[in-house]
């Protein structure tokens, strides 16, 4: 690889963790959702700056070409994001179903309350 392929991949490893140290900072992003993208920024940074890393790797793994274990282990990252956020839309969608049962549930309270006889106007 050439020291261009290098410096781009530190250079979006490091954009990468700005990014999301940058949003953890504003609030925009809550820390269990960052952990995994911070796992693949300082991944990246480390292959980077030590890309032998990754080959070692690759053959700890029985992986001959080295690229094939950046893809693979990219897919296993996006897949775990994906379940966090499927497990986080499904505890959101009940919230949302409970507090529109609460919320039905009120508005026929006060309908009923409006609609039943007042002990002052006897």
């Amino acid at each position: 690889m050439s020291v261009t392929t290098y410096v781009l991949g530190i250079a979006a490893a490091i954009a990468t963790l700005v990014v999301v140290i940058e949003l953890l900072r504003r609030r925009r992003l809550r820390e269990r959702h960052a952990v995994w993208w911070l796992l693949a920024g300082f991944l990246a940074l480390i292959i980077g700056i030590f890309p032998q890393v990754l080959v070692w790797a690759a053959g700890v793994v029985g992986i001959e070409i080295p690229t094939n274990l950046i893809f693979f282990v990219s897919l296993v990252l996006l897949f775990l994001v994906c379940i966090q956020h499927s497990s986080e839309l499904t505890r959101l969608e009940d919230k949302v179903r409970i507090l529109a049962e609460e919320q039905a549930l009120a508005r026929q309270r006060i309908s009923d309350l409006e609609a039943a006889p007042s002990d002052d106007a006897h």
